[in-house]
């Protein structure tokens, strides 16, 4: 091992202590730790199927090194269900045929989680500039565009953020 350093990492809530060399990304970090719902797409931070939540704002995993993510909070897709419920907008990318192959939903999911909890009551043209950091090769967006959309306006009608 190159560089060996000790760090502390928290995901989806539970803190690991692991030696991270400083050449790995965050994303190898993860998989080390069983985390495998993050994809590899570009590796280089175009297609945002790594990405992942740190400290709550949106990150390209592939863009970042483990070692920085340490005494951070990250969250993974694995993070968004509670135990084996689905979250609401897992269930709308579902209802809204918001994934085909399903390899870059991931990462929009992530993408926007963060995105309603910073905007909670966004317009069709937020929601579709935001979606188009991430690449998807199947859906058209359409779907995508409509379960953000749909969380949204359910979100906002229960009162939740």
């Amino acid at each position: 091992m190159h560089d060996p350093h000790l760090i502390t990492i928290t995901v989806n809530g539970t803190e690991h202590e692991v030696l991270a060399e400083s050449r790995r990304t965050l994303v190898d970090l993860l998989r080390e730790l069983g985390y495998t719902g993050t994809h590899l797409g570009c590796e280089h931070g175009i297609c945002g199927a790594c990405t992942v939540l740190v400290d709550g704002a949106p990150a390209r995993g592939c863009l970042v090194f483990g070692v920085q993510a340490d005494g951070r909070e990250v969250r993974t897709v694995e993070g968004l269900a509670d135990g084996g419920e689905l979250s609401d907008l897992q269930r709308a990318f579902a209802e809204h045929h918001g994934l085909q192959c399903g390899f870059c939903t991931p990462g929009f999911l992530m993408l926007a989680e963060a995105f309603l909890a910073e905007n909670p009551a966004p317009t069709r043209a937020e929601i579709r500039e935001v979606v188009a950091s991430n690449l998807c090769r199947c859906t058209g967006y359409q779907g995508i565009v409509d379960a953000i959309e749909d969380v949204a306006g359910k979100r906002a009608g229960s009162g939740r953020p």
